[in-house]
């Protein structure tokens, strides 16, 4: 159910372009409105929200927070020297 109310100011020609349009569609001026806004966002309606998608993201990674190991637990305090050595060995500097 729609409950949001949007309005803005527009140009008179602007305004007959989409009468026009929503006439020769044979669709109300309000659904041609939303169906042009929909595409320039880019968002379906059947396309979950930012927020949801967010969680979606947020649980699927949730499972690997923690999971990575590695047997030196000083790596990342170690991290330009590693860096170095590899870079020596792959350039042989």
């Amino acid at each position: 159910m729609k409950t949001e109310v949007y309005s803005w100011r527009l140009s008179p020609d602007l305004k007959s372009d989409i009468v026009r349009e929503a006439r020769a569609r044979h669709v109300p001026v309000a659904k041609l409105i939303e169906t042009a806004v929909r595409d320039f966002i880019g968002k379906d309606e059947s396309e979950p929200s930012r927020a949801e998608e967010q969680a979606r993201i947020h649980a699927a990674a949730a499972k690997f927070i923690g999971a990575i190991s590695g047997d030196d637990p000083y790596r990342s305090q170690r991290v330009g020297e590693l860096v170095r050595e590899r870079l020596a060995q792959r350039y042989g500097r």
